[in-house]
């Protein structure tokens, strides 16, 4: 079941979410300071390509380090990255099959405003 639902979002919404985080990252590994976060968004980029399966867990040995960079990564590209998981996830939740598919977007808004601290982990 999660193939499949996987392949839907892939249709619907997972290609252009991976989009805006590719563009992310590939602006903060321009911008040398920010190459953590850039390679954050790649990791969030492969997470919002298959998202069925896999689940997001906090870290606790995040220090205070990752605090600052999620400061910054809000005002950089947080922000606008989980505009877009608001409002994809809102327009899929008009229709009943494309409630799990919204619900998988707002699954995905705490890692997209503080990638920093937080890893993405297989369900099974």
């Amino acid at each position: 079941m999660k193939t499949l639902l996987n392949v839907i979002w892939l249709v619907l919404s997972g290609f252009w979410m991976a989009l805006g985080y590719l563009a992310a990252g590939i602006v903060c590994c321009v911008l040398i300071i920010t190459i953590p976060f850039g390679l954050a968004s790649f990791r969030i980029a492969n997470y919002a390509l298959w998202p069925f399966g896999r689940t997001i867990e906090q870290r606790r040995e995040a220090g205070a380090m990752s605090l600052i960079g999620n400061v910054v990564w809000i005002v950089v590209a947080g922000w606008w990255l989980t505009l877009g998981h608001i409002v994809t996830g809102l327009l899929q939740c008009v229709t009943i099959i494309g409630i799990p598919l919204g619900i998988a977007n707002f699954k995905m808004i705490p890692v997209s405003l503080v990638p920093l601290g937080s890893r993405i982990v297989p369900t099974d």
